[in-house]
């Protein structure tokens, strides 16, 4: 489908849902399958039609580098089981944000480019607030119980590693570089996440996003 049509799609799906507390999403997938955009777009949709939206990244919740790579800074283990503080997600934004939460939550707890701890401002979200969190690894078993809907976007490795070649030139400095960490670092952490999870069978929706010009819904379940 047109890209257009998918983001209208979410957009009126999303703002339909009712809760009692802030809607969370989680819209996971691997490296670079294009979960940050998709996620502005329909923020920016949402809020065209006057819905108030939480934007947040698993990127505001790094642990500090010597947590990250104490296994090796190419260890797909470590890029699992080390890279995020899930903890503080759950803490600051995710509970916060649930039934019997206070609303007041936080979208920041480190900068990973500094590596330093760094809180962002305590705000407080409106009731009817639908929460857009993009990021790797979602839907592993220390988060999963926190989203109230579930989207992970489908890409192949292949065209991960292609998009990463581009997007990730500024971090990393050189291509072979990217190379190196997305085949022995990223991509084999991501099997790891696919095996141990199954985040595809847990998602409420698939989108398969190898064409974002034309990406398609490949799975969806009945509540939606």
């Amino acid at each position: 489908m047109l890209r257009s049509v998918l983001i209208d799609f979410l957009t009126q799906m999303l703002g339909s849902i009712e809760y009692k507390h802030p809607l969370r999403v989680a819209i996971d997938g691997i490296d670079a399958a294009g979960k940050t955009i998709l996620a502005d777009e329909i923020a920016d949709a949402l809020k065209n039609k006057g819905r108030s939206v939480i934007r947040a990244s698993i990127d505001g919740f790094h642990r500090p580098r010597k947590e990250r790579y104490r296994r090796g800074n190419l260890s797909p283990e470590g890029y699992y089981y080390d890279s995020f503080d899930n903890d503080a997600i759950k803490q600051y934004l995710l509970q916060p944000l649930g039934p019997r939460g206070t609303y007041d939550y936080r979208t920041t707890t480190f900068d990973f480019r500094k590596d330093s701890v760094w809180l962002s401002p305590v705000l407080r979200a409106s009731p009817d607030a639908i929460l857009l969190f993009d990021g790797v690894f979602l839907m592993r078993p220390e988060l999963d119980e926190h989203w109230d809907l579930r989207i992970f976007v489908h890409i192949d490795f292949d065209v991960s590693l292609s998009r990463a070649l581009s997007r990730d030139l500024e971090l990393f400095g050189s291509k072979e570089t990217i190379v190196e960490r997305y085949e022995k670092r990223y991509m084999p952490g991501q099997k790891i996440y696919l095996k141990q999870a199954k985040p595809k069978r847990i998602a409420d929706m698939v989108i398969d996003n190898n064409d974002p010009q034309n990406p398609t819904i490949t799975s969806k379940s009945n509540n939606l």
